[in-house]
């Protein structure tokens, strides 16, 4: 039962996925961009994490962790560029 519920919810972000992507590409303005794309590594954490649990491996989820440390990181530098104009004053 619970591989089954695996596969959908991969599908399901997988669809997420493809959404925040055609987004990323279509969206009228910058800040529509970066929202996409923000969203776009939550999903890629997910899968991650599906991953991990499909394999029974603990090691999947310390690679999201830091995934996501760093996908913060870069939000918050490119939200401050876009403000800005500067990411270090």
């Amino acid at each position: 039962m619970l591989a089954i519920t695996i596969n959908l919810v991969s599908a399901i972000v997988c669809i997420a996925l493809v959404l925040n992507l055609w987004r990323l590409f279509v969206g009228p303005e910058l800040p529509d961009r970066l929202l996409a794309l923000d969203t776009m590594y939550i999903n890629c954490i997910a899968l991650i994490i599906l991953l991990g649990m499909w394999l029974g491996s603990p090691l999947y989820f310390e690679a999201a962790l830091l995934i996501a440390m760093l996908g913060f990181v870069s939000t918050a530098a490119l939200c401050k560029y876009l403000l800005s104009g500067d990411i270090i004053e």
